[in-house]
């Protein structure tokens, strides 16, 4: 059942939503940090349920959010053991933590360059660290 968009009643209500909250396309640095502001409380009103009312604008800050970031603070590419050596440091891991990818002998070698990340220990990472198997590649 197809409702017609009633754009006259909408443009009012836009409006004032708009001008409550600034959602638009990031112009600026200072507009940047109301809006990642407007993300953190959010992500503190829906406390991750998936079926907050308001996690569609989550998707909608964040997504403004990681398009002015991808123009204007772009990361540098990482190496699959960089990022392996970040989440490493941000878990608090030690080598003989990562048994899934193999003993602390071999994730030493996979660390100093000396063996490269095969496809099932990119898999167990991924999986591990809930991130894309990508980041090891």
């Amino acid at each position: 059942m197809n409702v017609p968009i009633d754009v006259k009643r909408l443009l009012p209500i836009w409006e004032h939503f708009r001008a409550a909250t600034d959602i638009a396309p990031i112009r600026d640095e200072a507009h940047y940090a109301r809006m990642t502001e407007m993300l953190e409380a959010l992500l503190d009103e829906t406390q991750g349920d998936e079926a907050h009312p308001a996690m569609g604008l989550v998707d909608i800050v964040g997504d403004l959010i990681e398009d002015y970031e991808a123009e204007h603070h772009p990361l540098p590419e990482a190496t699959g053991v960089q990022a392996l050596k970040f989440l490493m440091e941000q878990h608090g891991l030690k080598q003989s933590d990562l048994t899934e990818i193999g003993s602390q002998g071999v994730v030493s070698e996979i660390l100093t360059g000396k063996r490269e990340l095969n496809i099932r220990q990119v898999r167990a990472l991924s999986e591990r660290f809930g991130v894309s198997a990508a980041s090891f590649v």
